[in-house]
């Protein structure tokens, strides 16, 4: 055992994992040589203990990764990271007492979501907002409000499954809601909510195609004109827009995606959308909407399992402000990527290209991500590593550190510098030059 813990190969994890797991592992691995009756050499125990430690070290904790897929909002990335002033709201609200539930004014106890609602009625033009811990539970807490045993009518198209087998229908029956399809797979129409609406309709639902588009022969109405119908019949409109826009992609050369304030200025009574998607901030579900029906919200016991933690809204309040005071271009990574030029991109390749012999600057296309806008597109720039077996560099750079994940395309190793920040360059070109050794 001392001479397995002494080794300058195993020591050198020590730093990582602490002797103690050393200890255990190595215990581990002792216990399974003498099961298995074969003969070992010290060497291969201490090869056989070295990739043990090594899969330890890399699924321990979480570990800052080289996004170079040129996939922007990588959902196994993490998606958005955060910008300079959520880090430093986080860091200084997260290291010290606040005033998370405390009014300063009177000295008695005071709400969480002040705020943040504060904030997010700038941003959004809404008449009021609530924050819980994720997009659906936004949508949960929604449903179990209003809809719970009553009906929710959904268009037959919108009944979708995202990431993580998160569907639609499930959801609502989870909820106590009963769900009422209306139309068909290609073609609604506003006469098939006005034939569903009842005295048992609760909702309406509008909700985000998310990772999939349907063209050709196909209809629904206008949301404004939905939202009309709602509030005529006396039903509230609810739309879950999923990603949470709230600027026009537009500018950054990607189709226009709906915003927060497209819907509510189309007259939507509550949207549920995420923090950490297109709106650059931390993992959060967002509620804006009408104020009568967010007091509801707030009132529901369920908001206690639900509710964001104060780092959580640290995060999202300052990367709100930076909408509300315009410096959103500057100061969201997301927007900072979207926002980098092609010469901007060249010129940064080319410092892999100088610095790595086999490396060589090519155009390639960068998708935006986050399950709502998968396969959209933007120009790009990629740095291809020359290498008669690329799966073998992948793994190698993954298992660096810095770790770097990078993508395969035509049996080539691809650096795509959309998603790379430009500080990160030259820890890149370092873990990919030791990987090439």
């Amino acid at each position: 055992m001392h001479r397995l813990l002494d080794d300058e190969r195993i020591a050198a994890y020590e730093g990582d994992l602490g002797r103690e797991r050393i200890k255990r592992a190595a215990e581990t691995l002792l216990s399974r040589v003498r099961l298995s009756g074969d003969g070992v050499s010290f060497d291969g125990m201490i090869e056989s203990l070295a990739r043990d430690l090594e899969r330890l070290r890399l699924t321990s904790f979480q570990r800052p990764v080289i996004n170079a897929t040129g996939i922007i909002l990588h959902t196994n990335l993490g998606r958005a990271p955060l910008g300079a002033d959520a880090l430093a709201a986080i860091a200084d609200l997260g290291g010290r007492y606040s005033n998370l539930e405390y009014d300063l004014e009177t000295g008695e106890r005071g709400s969480r979501y002040t705020a943040i609602a504060e904030v997010l009625r700038d941003v959004t033009g809404a008449e009021d907002g609530l924050v819980v811990n994720n997009c659906a539970a936004a949508v949960l807490l929604v449903l179990d409000t209003f809809a719970k045993g009553r009906e929710v009518i959904v268009a037959r198209n919108q009944l979708v499954e995202i990431g993580g087998g998160f569907r639609i229908p499930d959801m609502l029956e989870r909820s106590g809601a009963t769900l009422v399809e209306v139309g068909t797979t290609n073609r609604i129409y506003l006469e098939d909510f006005k034939r569903a609406l009842s005295p048992r309709s609760a909702l309406v639902l509008r909700t985000h195609a998310s990772n999939y588009r349907m063209e050709g022969f196909v209809h629904e109405p206008a949301p404004a004109e939905l939202a009309e119908l709602g509030r005529r019949a006396g039903v509230p409109v609810v739309e879950d827009l999923g990603s949470g826009a709230l600027a026009d992609l537009a500018e950054f050369g990607v189709a226009h995606e709906r915003t927060v304030q497209d819907a509510v200025n189309d007259g939507m009574s509550l949207v549920t959308f995420s923090g950490d998607k297109l709106l650059g901030g931390p993992q959060a579900g967002i509620i804006v909407g009408r104020a009568p029906l967010i007091a509801r919200l707030k009132n529901n016991p369920l908001l206690r399992a639900l509710r964001a933690d104060k780092m959580a809204l640290a995060g999202l309040c300052a990367t709100l402000d930076s909408y509300r005071n315009g410096s959103w271009r500057r100061e969201i990574p997301i927007y900072q990527m979207l926002g980098a030029t092609l010469g901007e991109l060249r010129d940064r390749a080319a410092a892999y290209v100088a610095a790595l012999p086999s490396a060589e600057m090519l155009e390639s296309d960068a998708y935006v991500g986050g399950g709502s806008l998968p396969e959209s597109r933007i120009a790009s720039v990629a740095v291809a590593i020359a290498t008669p077996k690329p799966q073998m560099l992948a793994a190698a750079l993954r298992r660096g550190d810095p770790a770097v994940v990078a993508r395969i395309e035509y049996d080539r190793l691809l650096i795509d510098l959309r998603a790379v920040m430009p500080d990160e360059d030259a820890k890149a070109i370092a873990a990919i030059a030791a990987s090439l050794q």
